[in-house]
């Protein structure tokens, strides 16, 4: 019979029908075999033992010699039960050395199957949902929404009550804390409980919903997801400029962006058509990968690394799935094979990792301001030494400015040209060549990198002489370049170490260097122009300190060259990654030995060039050193472009080949393997002819063919609010999961939430209007320890963060500041001296001393103390779920930590402003109970508080002490 009644959820018309539970494979067979038998009898054929397979229909029926593992509808004839049930323990299965034995439950439940036809079905998350329809109970008077219909039905299977609603001081406490991750304050907890309208929680939800805070709250733990770090991790562990991406979660949230999108400009933004600076910054998901700096390593081998990290994380987050089990054999439980995983790789593989210049007003401004002072001093001190007559002091500096005017009008006499290549190879490196002649480079580098640039010189007007490289900023590189270092060296550096030139195959010797810049800073010895032409690899030129500006080097030609091929290789060799990244070739005729000058291609034939000389001379030379230290103060001041992580794919000329690593390794690179996704999903249609590529796939993983990642979203939007999923295993949705507590419910949720636009918010709104959400904390009835069909509210622990900024703002004392760099709450300096290098933890001061933890500096080996002794994530990987566990050192934390010290004196200072300090002790108890908890405080939680206060009056500040009690309570760190 059904009974249908219309429904609303998100928004959306539902259908309800009764239901009725069914046993079936899926939820109580394949979790034995999964356990006792894929390891050794499962997907993965080169670990499979005696040519059995039990993880597939067809190979439980396969003819072992007379016999068979499942013969349907026959236990006797079937040798899986046979094994199972041995008392021989050379027979028994699984083997005695290595598992235990089944159960007899889970014998029992093997020998139903079997008599019943022992037929497989797919496991369940790899079946896409059917339309769920919500079961309606007549008698329910109990439920609020849809999804108490689901919780209910299952309640009621199992011959449960729902536990009570929970008083309203809870729940207003349970909100804030869960939408917004504060405290209300005493005032709100007043207007709420005594507001008698029927809307009024509806009203207060939606109101949090729409708060800011709801934004920040809910940003941490997608940052968790996106293993988010303020460093770069590994032995160096330096920072890295990554919170724009973290802002840019944020705003995302704020907005309520569809989990579509959000996927998309996440995998994918800088490949959207007209993509914006925000989705170039949106892509930084996928640069959150460690970057290990030391001097001894392979780059591109920690780049493989750090792929391997992208596909894991792509699978705990999109699909649910541990892919990273097959990045060295074919999985054990799933069916995701070897090549499947490498096919995911490629998807990802084939796009270089630039830096994203963001924009900053402020900083803009402020650089505009700060250049146009130093302007005017340089306008100052040309006039002063340079443009009146001859004073006593100054004639070094005239002296030195004519021999520079001098040289520039005999290098005038040179006759300079940039043609443009007709050959660009290199070891790794793409080169291109720009509309200005200047060649840029870009994609993978090694230690050793060698650029051969070859030249046609067939139509040559007259002998060639000289050659001036000049090193070039660019927006595309590290710091702006000019250099491709980005881990060990300087970011932005480059080291080049020779430079060789054929003519029509025959070498030309080089001689008569010189640059207009040069230093060396990580390594010994000088950055001499002749280190380029004097065949030792380890000595070179290099502009270290001035990264974003543009220096030349030239160097003559022992003979010159008058037709035919000419070939220049640059070579770029040091312990770390060091080649340029963006440069111009030209070439000099004439008679003078060409000679690096103040300017290059400047002709001194009009005021204009003089002036532009003079200003030149004034901002370099040696002579003007002492005079221009206040320009040098002032530029010191010029705010640096806040440059970020993000991907930049690449052109389909230069396309990265993906290869399958035997037992993952990154030295066994074998077949090269097309992208795709795993082969039990339906595959991507990419609309052309080309290859799936990254941008197909994000939208692959968040269409109606990924089956999995809306079961997975709404789980993980379950979690937050009811501490465990409807699927216990957050990462895990593979067979060796535990079975949904759920299962209707969770397919219902996947797909109101694609129907509904993808929106979480709304998602989240549900999940707190239900009554589900709104019954009295209490632990799981007998029949039900671990409370997974909720019968109560789950007593539940506030995460490291959450404690920290409830307890802020229970003190008055939060920060609202949205966004920027990362701040410094108070922590012991013993924990960042732990680090590499022993590195100072600059406390930050005034209002960012007291910002919400979403913002604290996140620093890989030494994560902060206080979130990290609460199971705070590293940032190292991709964290689906926080461990939970409860330690002595929590309590000593909370209690003696130097930040929940001034966050408890906070407390007992805002307290005494509200009430006086001339109150009555039990007013100041009362009202500071109900600034950190909420509610109103019993008559004995108020005498055993006072008992506390008088045992300590003698202390200079008894109340700072009576908070820090309080703080420590468990109430004070828990959801109500």
């Amino acid at each position: 019979m059904r009974f249908l009644v219309p429904f609303v959820l998100l928004g959306l018309p539902v259908v309800l029908v009764a239901a009725s539970p069914t046993v079936n494979f899926n939820r109580d067979v394949r979790p034995v075999l999964a356990k006792h038998c894929f390891t050794c009898h499962g997907p993965d054929e080169n670990a499979r033992e005696a040519g059995l397979r039990l993880d597939t229909q067809i190979g439980s029926r396969e003819d072992l010699g007379g016999y068979a593992a499942v013969q349907p509808n026959s236990v006797d004839a079937s040798e899986l039960i046979q094994r199972v049930t041995s008392d021989d323990a050379d027979l028994r299965m699984p083997p005695a050395d290595s598992h235990p034995p089944l159960t007899d439950h889970e014998i029992q439940l093997l020998k139903e199957w079997i008599a019943a036809g022992g037929d497989y079905e797919t496991h369940w998350a790899f079946v896409a949902p059917d339309s769920v329809q919500v079961p309606f109970d007549v008698d329910d008077e109990w439920s609020r929404n849809a999804i108490d219909r689901f919780v209910r039905r299952r309640m009621q299977t199992a011959d449960l009550e729902p536990a009570p609603r929970a008083n309203r001081a809870a729940l207003i406490r349970r909100l804030y804390l869960d939408l917004l991750g504060l405290t209300p304050t005493p005032e709100a907890v007043d207007r709420f409980t005594q507001d008698d309208d029927p809307a009024a929680y509806q009203r207060l939800v939606d109101r949090l919903l729409a708060s800011p805070d709801y934004a920040e709250r809910f940003a941490r733990p997608w940052l968790d997801l996106a293993r988010y770090s303020d460093t770069n991790g590994y032995e160096k562990d330096r920072p890295r400029t990554i919170w724009p991406y973290r802002d840019w979660v944020i705003n995302a949230i704020a907005s309520d962006m569809p989990f579509d999108q959000f996927t998309i400009e996440q995998l994918a933004g800088d490949m959207l058509p007209g993509a914006t600076r925000d989705q170039q910054i949106a892509t930084g998901f996928n640069r959150n990968t460690m970057l290990n700096e030391e001097g001894g390593i392979d780059p591109l081998e920690y780049r493989f690394y750090a792929m391997v990290d992208r596909v894991a994380t792509v699978g705990t987050v999109w699909l649910g799935l541990t892919t990273g089990c097959a990045q060295c054999h074919t999985h054990k439980y799933d069916p995701l094979t070897h090549t499947d995983y490498y096919a995911m790789m490629a998807l990802l593989d084939n796009a270089n990792e630039p830096e994203v210049v963001v924009p900053d007003a402020e900083r803009e401004a402020k650089k505009r301001l700060i250049e146009s002072q130093v302007d005017r001093e340089v306008d100052s001190l040309v006039d002063r030494f340079l443009n009146r007559p001859k004073t006593e002091g100054d004639e070094a500096v005239r002296t030195a400015f004519e021999a520079v005017v001098l040289q520039q009008r005999e290098q005038e006499e040179l006759r300079w040209q940039t043609p443009r290549p007709n050959e660009l190879k290199t070891t790794l490196p793409r080169l291109s060549v720009l509309d200005d002649g200047s060649i840029l480079a870009s994609g993978d580098v090694t230690k050793r990198d060698v650029f051969e640039l070859t030249f046609d010189l067939q139509d040559l007007a007259e002998p060639l002489t000289a050659l001036r490289l000049t090193a070039l900023p660019h927006e595309s590189l590290p710091a702006g370049g000019p250099g491709m270092a980005f881990y060990e060296g300087r970011r932005g550096d480059f080291f080049l170490s020779e430079i060789n030139v054929k003519a029509n195959g025959s070498p030309i010797k080089l001689k008569e260097g010189s640059h207009s810049f040069g230093k060396i800073s990580v390594g010994s010895g000088n950055a001499d122009a002749g280190n380029v032409f004097d065949g030792d690899g380890s000595t070179g030129w290099s502009t270290s300190g001035k990264e974003g500006q543009s220096n030349h080097l030239v160097v003559n030609f022992d003979e010159s060259v008058t037709e035919g091929v000419l070939k220049i290789e640059l070579v770029f060799e040091r312990h770390f990654a060091a080649a340029l990244g963006h440069f111009r070739i030209e070439f000099a005729s004439g008679d003078k030995t060409a000679q690096a000058v103040l300017i290059p291609g400047l002709t001194l034939a009009d005021e204009g060039s003089l002036r532009a000389l003079k200003r030149q001379f004034v901002l370099t030379s040696d002579a003007m050193k002492k005079h221009r230290k206040p320009i040098e103060r002032l530029q010191a001041e010029i705010p640096e472009e806040i440059r970020t992580l993000g991907m930049l794919e690449r052109e389909p000329a230069d396309a990265r080949t993906t290869h399958r690593h035997h037992r993952g390794e990154y030295l066994q690179a074998k077949e090269s393997v097309a992208p795709a996704v795993p082969v039990v999903f339906e595959r991507i249609e990419s609309g052309s002819n080309r290859a799936p590529d990254r941008l197909s796939f994000a939208r692959w993983l968040v269409s109606d063919k990924n089956v999995l990642v809306g079961r997975v979203s709404a789980n993980r939007a379950w979690r937050h609010f009811f501490g465990t999923g409807i699927v216990r295993t957050a990462g895990d949705f593979g067979t060796q999961s535990e079975p949904p507590s759920h299962p209707r419910l969770i397919d219902f949720l996947d797909q109101q939430l694609r129907r509904g636009g993808w929106s979480l918010k709304r998602l989240h709104r549900e999940i707190v209007l239900s009554a589900t959400y709104q019954q009295r904390v209490g632990h799981g009835p007998e029949s039900d320890p671990g409370n997974r069909l909720l019968s109560r509210f789950p007593y539940r622990r506030l995460d490291a963060e959450r404690i920290r900024d409830a307890m802020l703002s229970a003190a008055d004392l939060l920060t609202k500041k949205w966004g920027g760099p990362s701040v410094y709450p108070p922590q012991p300096d013993a924990i960042s001296k732990m680090a590499y290098g022993s590195p100072a933890w600059n406390t930050s001061s005034g209002g960012d001393r007291y910002r919400r933890s979403l913002y604290t500096f996140s620093k890989r080996t030494a994560p902060f103390a206080a979130f990290a002794t609460f199971d705070g994530p590293s940032g190292e990987t991709c964290a689906a779920r926080r461990d939970s566990s409860t330690t002595p050192l929590q309590a000593l934390t909370l209690m003696n930590d130097a930040m929940y010290l001034e966050i408890a004196q906070g407390l007992a200072e805002a307290t005494l402003r509200d009430v006086g300090s001339d109150a009555a002790p039990k007013t100041i108890v009362q009202r500071l109970f109900r600034r950190l908890l909420g509610r109103k405080a019993e008559p004995g939680e108020i005498d055993a508080l006072m008992e506390f206060y008088e045992s300590q009056i003698a202390h200079e500040e008894p109340w700072t002490l009576v908070a820090r009690a309080l703080m420590n309570t468990d109430e004070a760190i828990t959801v109500p």
